[in-house]
């Protein structure tokens, strides 16, 4: 498996919190909550190097040449359902966002992602894109999403999620080698239902109490 495109974010407040969510008895606002949190410390990762251009502006005391984030603003790309978790926290960062939606679920016999909705921007080509979704198990979904993207003209994706599963990595990176990875934990497999073990279980099911 290829990890040259994948970032593990090793802060240990990130590190904390994922524990948190992986009990079994934490409660869906609990839940909920954490995943909120986890968003908003993973933009910081994911925007990191994203580019500055000096403006002028004037502060109290005088004018002056400032930093600030250069090209048009963010587009984050959540995938329904569950990817939705994280779309408060990045937003408090990034509060001038443009978001897409990606609706896609995942077929309980074949596994494979099933488009239902998709609604974005009409300029991704001049954003940048920020596909998100808590778990990258079989890499079905994110492939799928990240093919729709780059149909709509997106030439600069990356993707955050929570937890990925080496064999969802090794399919997202074969099928999509020029988006990078940020997760905050890389688990040990798949099981037969295409789970990550050892996981958390359904992050949309424990996120919005469907289980």
């Amino acid at each position: 498996m290829t990890t040259k495109n994948v970032n593990l974010v090793s802060h240990p407040l990130v590190q904390h919190k994922l524990s948190l969510m992986r009990e079994k008895d934490r409660s869906i606002k609990g839940f909920r909550e954490l995943l909120n949190e986890i968003g908003m410390l993973l933009c910081y990762e994911v925007t990191r190097d994203l580019p500055l251009e000096m403006v002028d502006i004037e502060t109290p005391l005088q004018p002056m040449k400032a930093p600030q984030i250069a090209g048009k603003k963010l587009t984050f790309a959540p995938i329904l359902r569950a990817g939705v978790g994280f779309l408060d926290g990045m937003l408090a960062l990034v509060p001038s966002a443009r978001v897409a939606h990606i609706g896609l679920y995942r077929d309980p016999e074949t596994l494979q992602a099933v488009e239902y909705y998709f609604k974005a921007p009409h300029d991704l080509s001049d954003r940048t894109v920020v596909m998100m979704d808590p778990m990258l198990a079989t890499g079905n979904s994110a492939c799928a999403a990240a093919s729709l993207l780059k149909a709509r003209g997106a030439r600069d994706i990356r993707f955050v999620c929570l937890l990925a599963a080496p064999e969802g990595i090794a399919h997202f990176q074969k099928e999509h080698s020029d988006v990078p990875i940020w997760t905050a934990a890389v688990d040990e497999r798949l099981n037969d239902h295409g789970y990550i073990l050892p996981g958390l279980g359904d992050a949309g099911d424990r996120m919005f109490g469907t289980k």
